[in-house]
């Protein structure tokens, strides 16, 4: 007999969605499954079932990984209603993929595309930790104490953010302009600027040099250009979430 997995599961399993909004779709109105709107959790399919999610179809048997150098201006979005460029646009094998996590308009270096929700929510989820490491170039008055304060956290939109690995790599007193690494192991929205502005400064460069174990010093990947991941990476990435 076949398999039969809960509608929310498997819509988890196979997007960006995490199970409570695939719940939150269902209840919605928004997934139908060969043809008809199912509002009821818990209802069961198999992958064999044509599953749409507000009408876009949602099993891709095959699953696909991409790391990608996101260059600037380009939204980190599956679409984009002002007509931006989009990290999707860039990957010409598009196979219904979406990002892992998200960089800012502005913000370079590496992302992760995939159409495995399984793992893309893994490594989205706060308590696995994954590194993140962005190199930050900044405007503002900065000092010893400042550098204290990013180091221990800074209150941002009512969060006190983690502690975090911050090195200052250089910084001009005469022009107010410096340069510093940021590791984190959460990801708040466009949490690096704001915790630059929380003490006085303001972001003007920001790239992501380093997610999980890549790191964009030994990648080939020119600003736009993208790989696939070798399988023992995915296992890898796995093995983070475990």
């Amino acid at each position: 007999m076949e398999n039969k997995i809960r509608l929310q599961k498997i819509i988890a399993q196979n997007s960006a969605f995490s199970r409570r909004k695939a719940e939150e779709l269902i209840k919605a109105g928004k997934v139908s499954v060969n043809g008809q709107i199912v509002t009821t959790l818990g209802t069961k399919v198999s992958y064999q079932d044509e599953i749409l999610v507000d009408g876009n179809s949602l099993i891709n048997h095959e699953k696909v990984y991409y790391l990608l150098n996101k260059p600037t201006k380009t939204i980190t979005s599956c679409h984009d209603t002002h007509g931006r460029t989009t990290v999707i646009d860039l990957v010409e094998k598009y196979e219904n993929v979406f990002p892992v996590g998200r960089l800012d308009y502005y913000t370079t270096g590496l992302l992760l595309l995939t159409n495995d929700g399984e793992l893309a929510n893994g490594l989205m989820h706060p308590r696995n930790e994954i590194r993140k490491t962005y190199r930050v170039s900044f405007v503002g008055e900065f000092n010893k104490d400042k550098l204290k304060t990013l180091r221990k956290g800074v209150i941002i939109d009512n969060y006190k953010t983690k502690k975090a690995y911050v090195k200052l790599i250089k910084y001009d007193d005469k022009l107010k302009k410096g340069q510093l690494i940021i590791e984190l192991h959460e990801g708040k929205n466009r949490q690096v600027r704001k915790m630059l502005e929380a003490v006085g400064c303001r972001v003007t460069n920001l790239k992501r040099f380093q997610y999980a174990f890549f790191d964009l010093k030994d990648e080939q990947l020119a600003p736009g250009e993208y790989r696939d991941l070798k399988p023992k990476e995915v296992k890898q990435l796995y093995n983070l979430i475990k």
